[in-house]
């Protein structure tokens, strides 16, 4: 299964941040699932990456050619693919995946967030996407995302679309990926 994951291209301010995502790339990597992510070697993206490959996984980073420089393309995973903009580089790793699911990060993480979920509430795909809420990292989000769905903004059957994992076997559960 190919998942691919959203995070930021920096560390943040928690140290367990990073390795909460080290242990996940180590259990992507044992049980066989394939990383697409942003391409960056930096930040949690790069932690990522790294615990993938350093556990003998596969990773597959897409980088936009402009971004190459900023973000510090990953040069040590088992593909590189370099795309123009950044809405190809968004749907190159939605076609690439059977999952989605978002780590902390920044802006850009939010965006593409937002993005796969719009993509399956308007038919484009119906892969899973999951937020994983690390030390309550997206209980602001989510609490916005239920008001919204209070308010009447968003449709039952819409707000299932976004699963919220508070553990790592919760991300392969609402991911459909096995752990062996």
């Amino acid at each position: 299964m190919n998942i691919c994951v959203y995070c930021g291209s920096s560390s943040g301010n928690d140290a367990s941040v990073i390795e909460a995502v080290e242990e996940f790339g180590k259990l992507l990597a044992e049980n066989n699932h394939r990383l697409v992510y942003g391409g960056s070697s930096l930040g949690v993206m790069g932690a990522l990456a790294n615990s993938v490959m350093n556990h003998g996984g596969k990773v597959t980073g897409v980088i936009p050619h402009g971004l190459f420089r900023k973000e510090v393309a990953h040069q040590g995973i088992t593909e590189l693919i370099t795309v123009q903009d950044m809405h190809e580089r968004k749907s190159t790793m939605a076609n690439l995946s059977d999952a989605f699911v978002a780590l902390p990060g920044g802006f850009g993480t939010l965006e593409e967030l937002f993005e796969v979920i719009t993509w399956n509430q308007i038919g484009i795909h119906e892969k899973p996407v999951t937020v994983y809420n690390y030390n309550g990292f997206y209980d602001k989000l989510i609490s916005m995302i239920d008001h919204a769905f209070e308010a009447g903004f968003i449709r039952p059957e819409n707000r299932a679309i976004l699963n919220v994992a508070h553990s790592l076997d919760e991300i392969f559960k609402f991911s459909n990926a096995k752990l062996s």
